[in-house]
């Protein structure tokens, strides 16, 4: 049984990449974080807006962004003085952030009870508390190494 010969291919040379398509890709990633940013911070503003449509008490915004191990960028946090205002604030800012951003909570818990909601847009999480417990948690305390900024009308 004769013994076929095989063919086999060259492969083609490895190309470096020019040193022009480096700088691009180098652009391309600094453009998404720069609109990330911007992102972020229309969220916030789009967010405080509904909390002041629903008249919202107290408002802060915490700037984490510098805080090495922070959770997320920003946490926005208001209260309230009666459960049915939580869950109104809590509602429109989900309808506002949808319908102005086409973003929806990743995650969002506390609507039953309407005492402490929270809704997790990932880089920005929105405390809406009732009075009492605002008080009695002071989230404002547990990360005031962060950039406070007071959004009251």
């Amino acid at each position: 049984m004769p013994i076929k010969a095989l063919k086999v291919k060259k492969k083609a040379p490895i190309r470096k990449k020019p040193a022009a398509d480096a700088a691009a890709k180098k652009t391309v990633v600094k453009k998404k974080a720069t609109s990330r940013k911007k992102i972020a911070k229309t969220i916030v503003t789009t967010i405080i807006k509904g909390i002041q449509e629903k008249k919202g008490e107290n408002i802060i915004s915490i700037d984490l962004r510098k805080i090495q191990d922070a959770v997320c960028d920003y946490f926005i946090v208001c209260d309230a003085p009666s459960t049915t205002q939580v869950k109104a604030i809590a509602d429109n800012v989900m309808r506002l952030t949808e319908e102005e951003m086409g973003e929806k909570p990743w995650h969002h818990e506390g609507t039953q009870r309407a005492e402490w909601v929270l809704l997790d847009y990932v880089d920005t999480v929105v405390h809406i508390f009732l009075t009492p417990q605002r008080k009695f948690y002071q989230l404002e305390e547990l990360w005031s190494d962060g950039v406070i900024e007071e959004h009251n009308a």
